[in-house]
């Protein structure tokens, strides 16, 4: 065991810092949020249970509201968004809308609900469709319904034709 001799170990490579993996998702959904939330405007959300609703883009004339408003065009479908949460609503509204795009159906009927069982919160989902259909490209202008269908717990929504 004289000639013995311990075998020399070979340098442990150097520790590279190991960055934490984070999905692409994840950071556009965090821009998108972001962006909306510096996009945001807080006259949006007070939105109260009764309160009529109506909206138009810049290039559409008054009267074209005025005519939607006492309902002119016919409603070529609707949806109805009672009972779901937010995340659920703005899918199928998302959904709802590009179908309709796809239908040629320039008029619709979206309904929200009044918020009465929202509490203390107010009309969550009236507040959160008025905030959407701003945002949604095709939508030329929107207003509460008559009181038949449904007054201030629905919208007309006019598309682009």
């Amino acid at each position: 065991m004289r000639d013995v001799r311990p075998l020399r170990q070979p340098k442990p490579a150097p520790e590279r810092a190991r960055r934490r993996p984070r999905a692409a998702s994840r950071r556009a959904d965090e821009a998108t949020v972001l962006a909306e939330s510096l996009a945001f405007d807080a006259s949006e959300l007070d939105v109260e249970s009764g309160e009529e609703l109506a909206w138009r883009r810049e290039n559409v004339p008054e009267s074209t509201l005025r005519r939607l408003r006492r309902g002119h065009f016919a409603v070529r479908d609707e949806i109805d968004l009672h009972g779901l949460t937010q995340d659920e609503a703005r899918l199928a509204l998302t959904a709802f809308l590009a179908e309709a795009r796809t239908q040629e159906r320039r008029c619709l009927r979206i309904i929200h609900g009044k918020g009465r069982g929202s509490g203390h919160r107010g009309p969550v989902l009236k507040s959160a469709v008025n905030r959407w259909l701003r945002r949604h490209a095709a939508v030329r202008a929107f207003c509460s319904a008559r009181r038949n269908d449904g007054g201030t717990g629905a919208l007309y929504v006019l598309l682009d034709g």
